[in-house]
């Protein structure tokens, strides 16, 4: 079904500092009084501008294949708020194949930070995970899906280590932490929260709710995917590269699952891959996979895709994470 087109959410300005002239007052009392004011007033920005600054940290792993932690990087963004006692909500950012960099090295991609951004605003802890570069890889598009030496096995075992990393924050409240993936990530949203995988079932912690971006769903629809937690998919009718119809098909077999949370989905009528962005559609012929293979996929933006799916995910995880 088609979302209500909804608001875009601009990109958070950035801080800018203006000076004037004050007159120096006579009386020393009223000197001390603007100048502890003034004080107040410098520390109140720079926490302003703390809480849009990441805090690069590491995070193990669960074991990879040589039964040893691979340490992740992450950038953390705790909530603006987070000096008060209680703890708050957090969710995870799990990037698609290109990765959580952008073009510039470690600085986040537009679209993790514009997320970051939003998530942070409704006063929740924000952590991305980077999978990609302390593997030494880029990318992942440009390779095909047998190929490639990421595969769902260790996206699931970073999230399940970046999980526990959260849990331990006393910040952070344990009991309400959500997943959300784009693409790959959003591939790994299912991978981590497929309640009959051995490795989920074994883990500690289980997150709150997911929301996956246009996920590939024909692995675990196959595996017969059953949700550990409520989860939300946000698919493109026109997506040539992870075709909505198998996660349609998947949210269906939900319904007959006993014991499996709730799947929901919503579908964008002309929206193809990526339709979260501001870029024009393009054909990207160096894509080895996708419904054609060998054919390129399309990639780009779609306006009212892109804000009535950001309100459907503000909503849903509002609801489930309350």
């Amino acid at each position: 079904m088609r979302g209500k087109l909804g608001r875009l959410i601009a990109s958070p300005r950035s801080l800018t500092a203006s000076t004037h002239l004050i007159p120096m007052p006579s009386r020393p009392g009223l000197l001390l009084a603007l100048l502890l004011q003034g004080l107040l007033a410098l520390c109140a920005a720079t926490a302003a501008v703390a809480s849009d600054a990441a805090h690069r940290v590491e995070i193990a792993s669960l074991p990879q294949q040589d039964g040893q932690p691979l340490a992740l990087r992450g950038y953390w963004f705790p909530a603006a708020s987070s000096a008060e006692a209680r703890a708050r909500p957090a969710v995870l950012l799990l990037h698609g194949c290109g990765g959580a960099l952008g073009r510039q090295a470690d600085r986040l991609s537009e679209r993790m930070q514009s997320y970051r951004a939003l998530l942070n605003q409704e006063g929740w802890h924000v952590l991305v995970l980077d999978s990609l570069s302390p593997r030494g890889e880029r990318e992942l598009c440009t390779q095909r899906i047998g190929s490639r030496q990421v595969t769902m096995r260790e996206r699931r075992r970073d999230t399940l280590g970046a999980l526990q990393w959260l849990a331990a924050r006393p910040e952070v409240d344990p009991a309400r932490i959500a997943l959300l993936g784009w693409s790959n990530g959003g591939s790994t949203v299912l991978a981590s929260t497929a309640a009959d995988h051995e490795e989920v079932k074994a883990a500690p912690l289980k997150p709150r709710a997911a929301v996956a971006f246009y996920p590939g769903c024909e692995a675990e629809l196959k595996r017969g995917y059953r949700a550990q937690a409520p989860l939300l998919m946000l698919l493109g009718a026109a997506d040539d590269w992870t075709a909505a119809a198998p996660c349609e098909a998947l949210a269906a077999h939900s319904r007959g699952q006993a014991g499996g949370a709730t799947v929901q989905f919503q579908t964008y009528a002309g929206a193809y891959h990526g339709f979260d962005a501001a870029a024009p559609v393009r054909l990207r012929r160096e894509v080895p996979n996708g419904v054609n293979p060998g054919a390129g996929v399309h990639v780009g933006g779609n306006a009212e895709a892109w804000a009535a799916s950001r309100e459907a995910m503000l909503g849903f995880l509002r609801e489930q994470l309350k």
